[in-house]
């Protein structure tokens, strides 16, 4: 990076100021009370999040019998609306008072209400008085979290229940509120079986989106996977669309829950942060939600009224915690590498932009930097974006995060109508303007450009006044 020209950095822009954009970020688990909201608002906003995913919590609002007490989510959706953040909410978990396998478990997780009319009638009647309360506040309702996890669904993962379940919760909420979407599927394990039995038992006439959620270490996997849930989908339903309802690593070894067996740093949970979130905007999802915003228990296998059963901590977040005797996230929320990793996508992805091809072709050269050649173009993730004013050639080498740090070069023809051009690297924000050693531009527009840096972290190539 060093023949470049640094010329700046990005500026984050707070979520308040932004009017519109497809990065989320995940606020869950307050259905358990498991950290300290007041103390991540701030700090969520002046990331720049559009979306925060939140859990609605049956059991902690109804603890008394059709008595429903919203205050404690309340406070949380009106923080949330006054700093310029859309909450959107996952409708979960079971209640005690209705069933006995909820009385054993933690938060009562993983306990659907399918099992008796009474259950069901509670269920509905919760859903009602919650997207009547919200109604103008909440646009956005996923039923159920990971449904095809036994975690998630302890009494025998099931599709057909899973989609009879989501019917009758998706009528529920649009007979409350109309206008209100309804996001399905909220998948973890990609099984077209599982879905597709899900889609057979009648959902997709009444949902408006499919969620999935991916751990990996291995972002290209995504393209695949999406394109197969939306063909899938569209088949039932061709108005619904996608969205990436949760992704994200560990910062440590050590912890719990997916990819917990990694040798996992702060620097390489930025990373795939990095990777995965702008892998998820080329495949044109709805919107990204990155997990989490805080270090925080799993919380998804415990027993109730045994602490010990649920100090099972992750080390997802944005943000990292200290962990008090009950297992709460603690102390002061200090701010990681990834925290400013997704600063700057944010604020690179505030506002309309759309897909689109650049027209770029590589040609590799010799490249004295590396003592060796250019990557080709079949090693490289390659993408493009354009807004008004400005378009953005995206790329990386996707090595494997676990053991591999890799810096080499490319070179290119690339037309573009407009004449400046820089360079920007998301992973510290950094602005390069490139010198003609390196880039040419002949009397039609094609830009020439020899032996450019390539990180294995997205680097944007932006012509016009992309970045603002």
């Amino acid at each position: 990076m060093e023949r470049l020209i640094k010329t700046g950095k990005i500026q984050p822009k707070d979520s308040l100021h932004i009017k519109k954009s497809r990065i989320g970020l995940g606020f869950e688990k307050l259905d358990r009370n498991v950290f300290d909201p007041e103390k991540a608002y701030d700090k969520v906003a002046e990331i720049g999040v559009k979306w925060a995913r939140i859990q609605s919590g049956w059991q902690r609002t109804e603890k008394q019998k059709g008595v429903y007490d919203f205050e404690w989510i309340d406070s949380i959706i009106d923080n949330f609306l006054k700093r310029g953040i859309r909450p959107w909410v996952c409708l979960c978990y079971g209640n005690e008072l209705y069933d006995d396998l909820a009385k054993t478990v933690f938060g009562a997780v993983g306990c659907p209400p399918i099992f008796s009319e009474e259950q069901k009638k509670a269920w509905s009647n919760y859903v009602k008085a919650f997207a009547k309360r919200y109604k103008g506040k909440i646009t956005h309702y996923e039923v159920w979290n990971e449904p095809d996890g036994q975690w998630c669904w302890k009494t025998g993962v099931n599709a057909t229940q899973l989609g009879e379940f989501t019917t009758a919760t998706a009528k529920a909420v649009k007979e409350a509120d109309s206008d209100a979407k309804v996001i399905g599927g909220v998948i973890c394990d990609y099984k077209l079986a599982f879905l597709n039995e899900a889609f057979a038992a009648g959902m997709g006439e009444y949902i408006d989106y499919i969620s999935f959620h991916e751990y990996t270490a291995d972002e290209t996997k995504v393209f695949e996977k999406v394109k197969a849930l939306k063909a899938l989908a569209q088949r039932y339903n061709p108005n619904i669309q996608i969205i990436q309802g949760e992704s994200g690593s560990q910062s440590k070894s050590g912890g719990h829950g997916a990819l917990r067996v990694g040798a996992w740093t702060e620097a390489k949970q930025a990373k795939q942060l990095l990777r995965h979130t702008v892998a998820d905007l080329l495949t044109d999802v709805y919107f990204t939600s990155y997990f989490s915003c805080v270090d925080m228990i799993e919380a998804l296998n415990g027993e109730a009224g045994n602490i010990a059963s649920y100090l099972d901590y992750g080390y997802f977040g944005v943000l990292g915690a200290e962990f008090d005797s009950d297992g709460r996230s603690a102390g002061n929320y200090y701010k990681k590498p990834s925290y400013y990793a997704l600063q700057n996508i944010a604020s690179v992805f505030a506002e309309d932009y759309e897909l689109c091809e650049i027209a770029a072709m590589f040609v590799p050269h010799e490249s004295e930097r590396i003592f060796g050649a250019d990557l080709k173009r079949n090693n490289v993730v390659t993408g493009g974006f354009s807004r008004q004013n400005g378009e953005a050639f995206v790329y990386w080498y996707p090595s494997d995060i676990m053991t591999t740090s890799y810096e080499g070069t490319i070179s290119m023809e690339v037309y573009s109508k407009y004449d400046k051009v820089q360079l920007v690297d998301l992973s510290d924000g950094s602005i390069y303007d490139i010198p003609s050693s390196i880039i040419t531009r002949d009397d039609f527009g094609v830009f020439s450009i020899k032996n450019l840096p390539v990180k294995d972290t997205p680097m944007l190539l932006t012509f016009g006044e992309f970045i603002k």
